[in-house]
């Protein structure tokens, strides 16, 4: 079909001037007849973006653009509009709930993971479950513990009210901690739980309100490894040394193999009371036979330190060369806790060779490794070495204590340093010791 259409008042270019000419021809031509867009274009929902990094692109319609051909390109015959029309009422306009409807089939996996992995960060977070120890200890004596553990119970998961149990009892809540875990014992998602069960058995046995069963072989026969271990650690923590040995025992004749930090902290309990000496051998030569050791440089040092008091330097020595040969670094702690061992024992030569070991480290040292080296290099009779280190003490920020000031006092008098023993006496009384007396003698 033609159409003919006349122009009044428009200005024909020549058919060289630029495309922009030409299409305000067909603006002017179609200026009566209004053309109504696409409802999803006459109210849009907000300006087009670019698409980010990683969008899903699956609802754009791929473009059918192609080049320009040489008919496209062919203006002596007229515009086509019917074509044009045509073309453009063929595009699908998408209707905003249509859109919202189709993203939602893609969005929906996307939303369930990210509550499964809030959840997951909650239940774990040391805050979030140390704030609800926080929480339920501010609650009133007639209030139970549901009213705050019944806002999270969908995130929490075995294990997780562990550590809350812990934290009321560092709070003095042992109560509350009991009835947290019996709140607990009613959620099937978080119970049997043995975390919990320990926590809990800790707490009270550490507050002396742990109701020990007359026949306790029985009991921690059927009890679980953690429990017996939470038993032993509430009990040393409470100071019943006596029943804390006598878990043990009873793990031990059944041949419950219990983690060695436990021996560990029962050692440097036992080893504070000399009459209890003969109670510590037998662990420490339980630790030895084991094939498997797992020791802390904590737990390390401080089986060091009581077989230092007790006279059993092998055992030291055994465990600094195990601890090396693992692979790990030596702390301050141990370093010093081998070198006062050496010492006790009069071996000056191997101790000083620990010195030097842990000052090619670059290990820091602190005021109790100073005052050790210094008492060495006194029993050496190393005057040069012992001011070195004296001035290297001032010189981190350490004040001497009243020990170093007396060894300083005793290899100056040696010496013969008369000047220097009245020195060491005024800066010592400076600094609020007495040692007139040593001077005089």
């Amino acid at each position: 079909m033609e159409c003919t259409v006349s122009f009044s008042s428009v200005n024909f270019a020549p058919l060289g001037r630029t495309m922009c000419r030409y299409q305000r021809i067909i603006l002017a031509a179609h200026s009566n007849r209004r053309r109504i867009p696409p409802k999803n274009l006459r109210y849009p929902r907000r300006s087009k973006l670019p698409p980010e990094f990683g969008v899903n692109l699956f609802l754009r319609k791929p473009s059918t653009t192609s080049e320009p051909t040489k008919e496209d390109m062919d203006f002596n015959e007229g515009p086509d509009i019917e074509n044009e029309e045509e073309e453009e009422n063929t595009d699908v306009a998408w209707e905003s709930d249509e859109i919202e409807a189709i993203s939602s089939l893609f969005q929906a996996p996307s939303v369930v993971s990210s509550r499964a992995s809030m959840a997951k960060k909650v239940y774990k977070s040391p805050s979030f479950l140390v704030g609800l120890a926080r929480e339920i200890s501010r609650l009133n004596p007639d209030e139970d513990v549901s009213i705050v553990l019944g806002k999270w119970v969908q995130f929490l998961r075995k294990g997780s009210l562990s550590l809350t149990i812990k934290e009321l009892g560092h709070m003095g809540c042992p109560e509350r901690a009991l009835q947290t875990f019996c709140w607990a014992q009613n959620q099937p998602h978080l119970y049997p739980d043995d975390w919990i069960l320990a926590s809990t058995v800790e707490v009270l046995a550490r507050n002396h309100e742990l109701k020990v069963p007359f026949n306790l072989n029985k009991y921690t026969g059927v009890a679980g490894r953690h429990v017996l271990e939470a038993m032993i650690k509430g009990f040393i923590k409470g100071g019943n040394l006596r029943l804390a040995w006598k878990v043990l025992g009873v793990a031990r004749r059944d041949q419950r193999m219990l983690d060695p930090s436990i021996y560990a902290k029962l050692i440097l309990e036992l080893g504070k009371n000399p009459d209890r000496y003969r109670h510590v051998s037998p662990l420490i030569y339980e630790l030895g036979e084991r094939d498997e050791l797992n020791l802390s440089q904590q737990d390390c040092t401080a089986i060091m330190k009581v077989c230092t008091k007790m006279g059993e330097f092998d055992v030291v020595e055994s465990l600094f060369s195990w601890f090396k040969q693992s692979g790990c670094q030596p702390s301050v702690v141990m370093f010093t806790s081998v070198i006062h061992s050496r010492y006790t024992e009069k071996k000056y030569r191997e101790a000083l060779a620990v010195v030097w070991e842990m000052e090619a480290s670059n290990c820091l040292f602190d005021l109790p490794a100073y005052r050790v080296v210094i008492k060495l290099f006194v029993a050496l009779n190393d005057l040069s070495r012992a001011i070195r280190y004296f001035s290297k003490l001032k010189e981190a920020g350490f004040s001497p204590t009243y020990g170093i000031y007396k060894d300083m006092l005793g290899i100056y008098m040696a010496a013969g340093r008369i000047a220097k023993c009245k020195e060491i006496c005024k800066e010592a009384e400076i600094a609020g010791f007495k040692l007139d007396k040593y001077l005089v003698s």
